[in-house]
């Protein structure tokens, strides 16, 4: 019997072969890396779009201890304030506030903050000429905690560590700030820390240090130590 080829069959389709997954993800990261990005320029922002107009404005509540150092060094505050940074500022007699606002010669946006820093540090119990950093340097922060936070203390163990964070005739404080290169405030059981963010946090673990238990001598030792340790990175 003769077989006959039957012509109305469709003919053999080509099938495309599919890529590997892995091969196809790195002939993109290739082609990503040979392509040249350019990076966008944007021109700088006018002050008139950064506070569109409207004046902003922060208050920072002075305690009643501070109402006298305020007003014997108000000019030491408001000079400062007022010709470099371009602000407004008074003092509220009724509210017990010192009110900072920007106004039309305001040319810095981080003003307001930096005036802000500036009062809230004086208030905290800083002179005035440790707190003025906060104004002219951009890496300095302000912390502040209690000695509760660290371990629950009460009547003569709070007293006895207070004496051990001050130190005979503020011996141990004095010690910590030369070290560490930094301002501290003993307010009560608050503490207060001027400074960067590294020194802020070797001079906090001294005092946590302290607050444990440590005998001021050992403590003497790892400020001797770190302090040798920045000398070798500086």
């Amino acid at each position: 019997m003769e077989q006959t080829c039957d012509n109305s069959q469709e003919p053999f389709q080509k099938v495309h072969r599919q890529r590997n997954r892995k091969r196809t993800q790195l002939e993109m990261e290739t082609a990503m890396e040979t392509e040249v990005i350019k990076r966008p320029s944007f021109p700088p922002a006018k002050k008139e779009k950064l506070l569109d107009g409207q004046e902003e404005m922060r208050k920072v509540a002075i305690p009643a201890n501070r109402y006298t150092p305020l007003k014997e060094n108000w000019m030491k505050i408001f000079t400062p304030v007022v010709e470099h940074l371009h602000l407004q500022i008074r003092f509220n007699l009724k509210t017990r506030m010192v009110e900072i606002r920007t106004c039309k010669n305001t040319t810095d946006i981080s003003a307001l903050q930096k005036a802000a820093d500036f009062v809230k540090a004086f208030a905290l119990g800083f002179e005035v000429e440790d707190a003025l950093a906060l104004v002219r340097l951009d890496e300095l922060f302000l912390e502040s905690f209690e000695i509760k936070d660290v371990k629950p203390l009460k009547g003569d163990h709070l007293a006895r560590a207070i004496g051990r964070i001050a130190g005979k005739g503020g011996k141990t404080k004095f010690t910590i700030e030369n070290v560490t290169k930094t301002r501290i405030v003993l307010a009560d059981s608050k503490i207060h820390i001027l400074g960067s963010y590294q020194n802020i946090r070797a001079a906090r673990t001294a005092i946590c240090s302290l607050i444990m238990g440590s005998p001021p001598s050992k403590v003497y030792g790892n400020l001797r130590q770190m302090a040798s340790r920045l000398s070798e990175r500086f």
